[in-house]
């Protein structure tokens, strides 16, 4: 296992800036022995001109600290009704990805009339030496695992494939253990960590197309109630995964990015 810190934990609710500056963040994985960062439109995307962006790169220089991944635009981890946008027009998002030494690049299926974009999207990055990876979400084509590995047959491309998230999973109440990891093993490109409890009158809701509104609360990666992490990393153990493990929780709401990423990697380590 190799663990990536996403952005996100110094990300603001909004989800189109950090809390923190970049270099505080990066010290933080370099710090906690993180081999990789998982890059955000919020710290650096699509929407900002080259010469910032040239700028962002020479940080991650700085920090010698690969980019496990890129979501090169805000539509995508906001998974609105534009999210499938950059699919029509992915070149912006390879360009970024290259720029960052990234070979993976997150990107979002609303409806079937967007499987065959993404199919022209996954010829492009090819050509490139890039993949193309869709998170476990709810509203989208990758919602249910079966729904999921249906729109990867359509799609028909072997750099395109699927960022396993089992918090998403447990929302939409799939089943996420060592059954699904072997079903989704061919295809899996990244692995998202993030954690929910389930709470009918929680704080925190999202819309699901099976389920319909979810209520819970944001907790820990470590913290009992929610996901469980133990059967995760024993079906991860299971198909041989050696790829990475990105910390992906929002923490802005729990706990300050300095501890989020302290004690995200200790806890993860502990499961092997």
């Amino acid at each position: 296992m190799q663990l990536s810190l996403s952005v996100r934990i110094a990300e603001a609710a909004c989800k189109t800036r950090l809390n923190i500056p970049l270099r505080t963040l990066l010290n933080l994985a370099v710090e906690h022995g993180y081999e990789a960062v998982c890059m955000r439109a919020s710290a650096g995307g699509v929407q900002m001109p080259r010469a910032d962006l040239e700028s962002v790169q020479r940080i991650l220089e700085d920090f010698q600290l690969p980019v496990s991944m890129v979501t090169a635009d805000f539509d995508v981890p906001l998974n609105n009704a534009d999210g499938p946008n950059s699919l029509r027009d992915i070149g912006p998002s390879l360009d970024l990805a290259e720029l960052f030494g990234c070979d993976l690049v997150r990107i979002c299926l609303k409806t079937t009339a967007d499987i065959e974009h993404a199919r022209r999207a996954a010829d492009a990055a090819g050509e490139r030496g890039i993949r193309l990876a869709h998170q476990c979400h709810t509203t989208t084509l990758f919602e249910q695992v079966d729904r999921s590995l249906e729109v990867i047959d359509k799609i028909g491309a072997t750099n395109f494939g699927i960022i396993y998230e089992p918090a998403n999973l447990m929302l939409c109440g799939e089943s996420y253990g060592a059954d699904t990891l072997q079903k989704l093993a061919p295809f899996l490109m990244n692995v998202y960590v993030q954690n929910h409890q389930l709470d009918e009158q929680g704080p925190v809701e999202l819309d699901t197309w099976c389920l319909g509104i979810r209520r819970f609360h944001h907790i820990p990666l470590w913290e009992a109630g929610g996901v469980d992490y133990v059967k995760m990393a024993a079906g991860l153990t299971a198909i041989q995964y050696t790829g990475y493990v990105t910390v992906h929780q929002h923490y802005a709401h729990i706990m300050e990015p300095a501890r989020a990423a302290e004690e995200s990697a200790q806890y993860l380590r502990s499961l092997g």
